[in-house]
């Protein structure tokens, strides 16, 4: 499972980067605008972060495979490194993979909320997929069952394109599409950081201090010949 921080907060992703194993960060157009920052600078300082060897994923605007296609060259052209173009799922989008797949552009379909949907991108030449798990849930759906019938269509047909899941509302979510196929996960700086947040760690190592202060005493540590004979 590759984990990868969904968010353009530069802040944010130089922590996750120090303290967690990501591979990359995931942006869209809503993501960006809250930065209030002109988008092409911040997508540089997060490329300037992450390095050249995490991926960084970019989603285009247009409506036709003409301006998404267009616009993928663009994003390619001004961020080196590992840069993946994300374009959400319709008719026209699978014309632009089609197209930016002979370029050898790498894309992200994304805004799935179907296996078909998955499916006709794979087939197109994305790289990756991005099944919105916690939307379809909002809309009576069962998020967590299409990322398992995708993996499973992968299977089947051979396709070689990976689910990067999308959208969580808990833990457990993440959780569930992880047994269920998903090769990555992109989540919310919060989120990650929930990974490894558990009460009952914190009251242990509380009992490891508390006991070890006792025998001898709070200034010594695992570092000094206290142990030795």
């Amino acid at each position: 499972m590759r984990l990868y921080v969904d968010s353009a907060d530069v802040k944010q992703i130089a922590h996750l980067v120090e303290y967690f194993p990501i591979a990359g960060v995931t942006t869209n157009p809503s993501i960006l605008v809250k930065e209030k920052r002109p988008y092409l600078a911040v997508l540089k300082d997060i490329r300037e972060i992450i390095g050249e060897d995490r991926e960084l994923f970019v989603q285009t605007l247009g409506e036709t495979a003409d301006e998404m296609a267009e616009e993928a060259r663009f994003i390619i052209s001004k961020l080196p490194g590992k840069t993946i173009v994300k374009i959400p799922v319709t008719e026209e989008a699978i014309k632009a993979m089609k197209m930016l797949a002979q370029e050898k552009i790498p894309v992200l379909g994304t805004a799935i909320y179907t296996p078909f949907q998955a499916v006709m991108a794979a087939k197109a030449g994305a790289k990756y997929v991005a099944p919105y798990v916690n939307r379809m849930d909002n809309l009576n759906g069962n998020g967590v069952k299409v990322v398992s019938e995708i993996a499973k269509l992968f299977s089947i047909y051979h396709l070689k394109t990976e689910i990067l899941a999308a959208s969580f509302k808990n833990i457990q979510q993440a959780m569930d599409v992880c047994l269920a196929g998903a090769e990555a996960l992109t989540l919310s700086p919060d989120f990650i950081g929930k990974l490894v947040s558990y009460p009952a760690t914190v009251n242990d190592i509380k009992d490891f201090k508390a006991q070890w202060t006792a025998q001898f005493g709070s200034a010594h540590s695992v570092l000094g010949n206290y142990g030795e004979v």
